[in-house]
């Protein structure tokens, strides 16, 4: 009969390793100090393991140290099997569960933020294994979904601060009231709020759904603007559309839109000394601690705004 074949899962770890440490240390009793154990019970490991495996790993000669043919291919597979091991441990130590996840953020479209930019480059650089999950939407859908869900982190326009949500203010961000290139207003340097007010409007849909969360919606009728509405979009990108296409005037931020500008398809409509703004929070739900993810990127937000105030 054929001998029987060693099973793997028979084999012993701790039995291996003290093979590997005999043939290193060319002897069982350096090995019995390497490892720290008598050198009875690392003899008795020796023996075990040849035993399991069926064959002779060391000659037995007090004279010298050598390995048996078998025993020197085995001691090859062994020593990678547990430099592999080694491997394991050193990435496990230089990577833990913190570094793996997922960074889910709900951001108003058009944003442009130095700020955010360099907080997503930054991020990514230090923390390469988590992964971005980016939605676009308005603000008021923004705060709903972060309130109802309680998970996840929210970049939108805010009036002020909501209860039952964490908001910190990033920055402020600038809105004015443009026209298209056919606009009859287009090319003059100051306009009165008073001929504004008589022109058509091009507003956000969620501008005009009476939720107070916009603070568009408030510049808008702070100015008294708005009172025909033209067109009407839940996407930034459509107004802008509909104001280069001359349907009427519209606000929009002016960071987003500074390539229009100066390609001469949209036309700044100055009317007051003090410039419109919105204010953009960070939110999150308020019961809930943040995720691993979502602590590092607030806590990456705070220490941009330290070191750069001037993108705040």
């Amino acid at each position: 009969m054929p001998p029987v074949k060693p099973l793997v899962n028979d084999l012993n770890w701790n039995l291996l390793r003290s093979f590997c440490a005999i043939a290193e240390e060319k002897g069982i009793t350096r090995a019995a100090k390497r490892l720290n154990m008598s050198q009875p019970s690392v003899s008795q490991a020796l023996q075990r393991l040849e035993e399991q495996l069926g064959c002779q790993l060391v000659f037995r000669d007090s004279r010298r140290f050598a390995l048996t043919l078998r025993g020197e291919r085995v001691y090859q597979e062994c020593a990678e099997i547990l430099r592999g091991v080694d491997r394991i441990a050193t990435l496990s130590q230089e990577r833990n569960d913190e570094d793996y996840g997922t960074l889910s953020l709900q951001i108003i479209s058009n944003l442009c933020s130095p700020l955010l930019d360099e907080a997503l480059r930054l991020y990514h650089q230090r923390n390469p294994s988590i992964t971005f999950q980016i939605e676009v939407q308005n603000s008021q859908e923004t705060v709903r979904r972060i309130s109802q869900e309680k998970t996840g982190l929210g970049i939108c326009l805010l009036t002020k601060p909501i209860v039952g949500l964490d908001c910190k203010l990033l920055f402020r961000e600038e809105f004015v009231v443009f026209c298209g290139a056919e606009h009859r207003l287009y090319g003059t340097a100051q306009v009165s709020a008073r001929e504004l007010q008589q022109e058509p409007f091009v507003a956000f849909t969620c501008a005009t759904d009476g939720m107070g969360l916009e603070p568009m919606v408030m510049l808008r009728e702070g100015a008294g603007l708005g009172r025909r509405i033209s067109g009407s979009s839940h996407n930034l990108e459509e107004v802008r559309r509909m104001i280069v296409s001359g349907l009427g005037i519209g606000l929009l931020p002016a960071m987003a839109v500074t390539e229009e500008v100066a390609q001469g398809k949209l036309w700044p409509l100055r009317f007051t000394n003090q410039p419109l703004g919105a204010d953009v929070f960070l939110i999150r739900h308020a019961g809930n601690s943040p995720s691993i993810p979502e602590a590092k990127f607030i806590a990456l937000l705070d220490e941009l705004r330290g070191l750069y105030p001037d993108m705040c």
